[in-house]
């Protein structure tokens, strides 16, 4: 992301009364996972506020958060409390030195603390996400994994996205999921989740001497288009289907117009009903990052 973000403005943001109006419809349709994501959601006044909002709509079994753990530790019990039970906070690496180099902030620290903040407030999980880069931190696979041992957190290895992130996307600075796994295994002998989920993004093994699991996000070299199930609504009320699909459904108009509920039902149907086969396979074909209007940090991931 840019070091210095653009921000909008308060009245393009999704209210949280809206925000909780969509995701009771998207309940009433079947629904029932959402994760609240970003940019960084954590930096949103009163976040707490949607968290207990969307943790009281019928139907919404599963209420979790990704964040970058920097504003954690001020907020971990008061969002335990608000009805958010797992966590994901990203993580790429343990020395303060590279965490400065990938995120240009001296926040390692902030990060950890919000991550014992978190282990505290009760979280009933808790997982890393691990972004490796060629040549800035891939070989940090095992000590992540270590920590997340040691902590009780489930590490979840992500390829890089190709996402242009600033021009700097090459398919050989992606650190593939088959070599971190390779390596974790040579140290922790790993074997297949008999009960992971198949529709998920992450392919999950489990620690043959019974400390927990790790996951491989290979959303390059292994896309997963085909089993995806994700919708995504950005911070301004924009519905994307496709993380690698620019085109984009506003909801939020219709919904400041009066549009009743299945108007905006309709809307939905007529974007699911546009979408392709997955940006991934494009990518897997062209070798090379899709030229989007947004980039991961203004989308979610």
């Amino acid at each position: 992301m840019p070091e210095e973000p653009a921000w909008y403005g308060r009245a393009s943001l999704l209210r949280y009364e809206e925000a909780g109006r969509l995701v009771a419809l998207f309940a009433g349709a079947g629904v029932r996972k959402v994760r609240v994501t970003g940019g960084e959601p954590l930096v949103r006044r009163d976040l707490p506020v949607l968290v207990q909002i969307l943790a009281a709509i019928p139907g919404i079994e599963d209420l979790s958060l990704t964040t970058n753990g920097v504003l954690l530790a001020g907020l971990a019990g008061e969002l335990r409390r608000a009805g958010l039970r797992r966590l994901n906070v990203s993580l790429d690496t343990l020395d303060p030195a590279r965490f400065f180099r990938l995120t240009r902030r001296p926040l390692l620290p902030s990060v950890l603390r919000g991550l014992e903040a978190a282990s505290e407030a009760g979280f009933e999980q808790i997982k890393l996400n691990a972004l490796l880069l060629r040549g800035a931190n891939e070989d940090e696979a095992e000590a992540l994994a270590a920590f997340g041992r040691e902590r009780g957190y489930e590490v979840r290895f992500i390829e890089f996205m190709p996402l242009e992130n600033g021009g700097t996307w090459e398919l050989s600075r992606v650190v593939t999921g088959a070599e971190v796994r390779e390596r974790l295994a040579r140290r922790w002998p790993l074997r297949p989740d008999p009960e992971a989920d198949p529709r998920a993004p992450a392919t999950r093994f489990l620690y043959e001497d019974g400390r927990g699991a790790v996951g491989f996000i290979n959303s390059v070299t292994e896309p997963f288009c085909q089993a995806c199930s994700r919708l995504r609504i950005t911070s301004d009320g924009r519905l994307r289907v496709c993380l690698y699909d620019d085109r984009e459904t506003d909801l939020r108009g219709p919904l400041r117009a009066g549009a009743s509920d299945g108007q905006i039902l309709d809307l939905v149907r007529g974007a699911l009903a546009r979408k392709g086969r997955g940006g991934a396979l494009d990518i897997l074909e062209r070798r090379q990052a899709l030229p989007l209007l947004r980039t991961m940090h203004q989308i979610g991931g």
